[in-house]
């Protein structure tokens, strides 16, 4: 919402959200790896500074996946350009009408932006479900599955079985629950869309 408005620097603002979403996947995740280090690491740095213990970020299985998480979200450029794009579609004139009747700005947001902005929701969580959901380089650039298997994802799985120990059948067997899971989670989101997706047609037939 801040990136909509004419605030100073924007554009400069939206290259910087953007930007780590089109950097190489291998140089992003080294660079996590120097800041998560458990040792000399800029996170832990900061914790010692104001008198935190440290922490294993990706060296403990209670951290590993929020930390890998924090990661997904600072990569998520993309979808902040798709949702600028419909904030800028929404009509101003709706805004203006209800300024006028004495909506305030949490109002107008509620019952004005979000509303407009559902079928965005829907792409936006349609397509992330489909990528968290095959997620796999994380695994493979910082964690390779641990610890404790508690960051051995089902791709990361598939992938070791079939170019590590070479069992073709287990892997192929992980892929086909990977997208019936995918099939599964996509077609309840379909079926649960129509109750909250805003129609700005109206149409009252569909």
């Amino acid at each position: 919402m801040l990136l909509n408005r004419q605030i100073p620097a924007r554009g400069f603002f939206r290259a910087v959200f953007y930007v780590p979403y089109v950097l190489p996947a291998a140089a992003i995740y080294v660079g996590w790896s120097w800041l998560y280090e458990a040792n000399f690491g800029f996170f832990n740095y900061l914790l010692s500074e104001v008198g935190l213990h440290k922490v294993l970020f990706i060296a403990d299985s209670s951290h590993v996946v929020p930390s890998l998480s924090l990661i997904s979200v600072w990569l998520a450029g993309n979808l902040i350009v798709i949702f600028l794009a419909g904030l800028q579609n929404v009509p101003s004139v709706y805004h203006e009408a209800a300024e006028m009747d004495g909506a305030n700005g949490w109002a107008r947001f509620r019952h004005i932006t979000l509303p407009c902005m559902t079928p965005i929701i829907f792409y936006n969580l349609l397509m992330s479900l489909i990528a968290n959901l095959q997620v796999v380089t994380p695994a493979l650039s910082l964690t390779n599955g641990g610890p404790g298997n508690s960051s051995r994802f089902m791709t990361y799985l598939m992938y070791d079985q079939a170019f590590v120990n070479y069992k073709l059948g287990y892997a192929c067997a992980t892929t086909f629950i990977i997208f019936a899971i995918l099939a599964a989670f996509t077609a309840v989101l379909f079926k649960t869309s129509k109750g909250w997706i805003f129609d700005e047609g109206g149409d009252d037939d569909k």
